[in-house]
């Protein structure tokens, strides 16, 4: 027993801080299966990612509490700091997925992720920004950073399906300033992100799945900015940004399409080319987020905006991110499987 508690000590002081991941890519992907009448599947989805959320969260609690410097040690490191941004980004996934049944927890996890955002949206750029550092943050930038914008957009999503349910103007504001942060950091990034991979030899045990979330936050932000259209047409800032908020989002949503075929390509040159194996890490749930966010994104705003393309290829992303989705959580399964007797002798 005593070995069993030193184990699970060792593994909470160890938690990355992308764990939040999971939680993200499997609310997600039931979100999808949900738009395509897999209600069954969906519900199962949302199950296993509400009691992986509160789990995650209680072994993180306790992380804090018993290895503060293991965590703070995370959010000074430019290349892991950005991973507890999917703490915000889990809450508001799975609130999204819960407002349609439930609107009070889907509020009640929206107001929880609030200080969360607003301590890592300012502290972990603060450590970065002012810490005593042998190299620019810069050079260190990798596809990590974009679960910045992430969050923002998913606070951004939850407020507008809240603002359009309590037809309140302050929220629909709220959501729709949220949106425009999260588009400006997503360009502030995506060049940062863009001239490190032309400017800098690239390595391939770092060119990893994370990646995938440059085109993850233009699919949360399509998603979000899809929301903010069916606000009530007569609010005051809908009268305003409705025109900004539907260009936007269509450009955002190419964009990243165009994204994907270079991320595969990515993928090819690191595990076919540079030989790095293809095993088991928590970062591949950074692929399967991403897909299962597009396809979600393309069903909505395909259907608000009556452009029948964009629904049908969230449909058959669906899949693709449902079979990525079991996937990944095969490997998950059998690395622990490996893990347990390595640990036991």
């Amino acid at each position: 027993m005593a070995q069993f508690w030193a184990r699970l000590d060792a593994g909470i002081r160890t938690l990355p801080p992308g764990a939040f991941a999971f939680v993200m890519a499997t609310g997600i992907v039931s979100t999808a299966f949900l738009m395509v009448g897999w209600s069954v599947v969906s519900t199962v989805m949302l199950v296993l990612a509400e009691v992986s959320l509160a789990a995650l969260a209680v072994a993180l609690v306790v992380r804090l509490v018993r290895h503060p410097g293991s965590a703070l040690s995370d959010a000074r490191e430019p290349e892991r700091a950005f991973g507890y941004f999917t703490i915000v980004a889990a809450i508001n996934v799975v609130a999204v997925r819960l407002y349609s049944h439930d609107p009070v927890a889907a509020i009640a996890l929206a107001i929880v992720s609030i200080p969360v955002w607003l301590l890592l949206n300012y502290g972990v750029q603060a450590a970065l920004m002012l810490g005593r550092r042998d190299r620019p943050v810069a050079t260190q930038v990798n596809g990590s950073w974009f679960l910045w914008v992430v969050a923002t957009q998913s606070l951004a999503a939850v407020g507008a399906e809240i603002g359009r349910g309590a037809d309140n103007q302050w929220i629909a504001a709220i959501s729709v300033a949220l949106w425009g942060i999260g588009v400006v950091l997503y360009l502030m990034l995506a060049t940062l992100v863009t001239l490190r991979l032309l400017t800098t030899r690239n390595d391939a045990a770092k060119l990893g799945p994370a990646y995938w979330i440059y085109m993850g936050a233009t699919a949360i932000t399509v998603l979000a900015g899809s929301y903010i259209l069916v606000l009530p047409a007569d609010l005051p800032i809908m009268a305003v940004m409705s025109p900004v908020v539907g260009g936007l989002t269509f450009i955002l949503w190419a964009f990243g399409v165009w994204w994907i075929p270079l991320l595969l390509i990515f993928g090819v040159w690191r595990h076919g080319i540079q030989r790095i194996p293809l095993t088991y890490e928590t970062d591949l749930w950074s692929i399967v987020f991403p897909l299962g966010m597009y396809s979600v994104a393309s069903m909505h705003f395909g259907t608000q905006t009556h452009l029948p393309l964009m629904t049908t290829l969230g449909e058959y992303g669906a899949w693709v991110s449902g079979l990525a989705w079991l996937a990944v959580a095969a490997a998950m399964v059998a690395s622990a499987a490996v893990r347990r007797p390595a640990a036991s002798r």
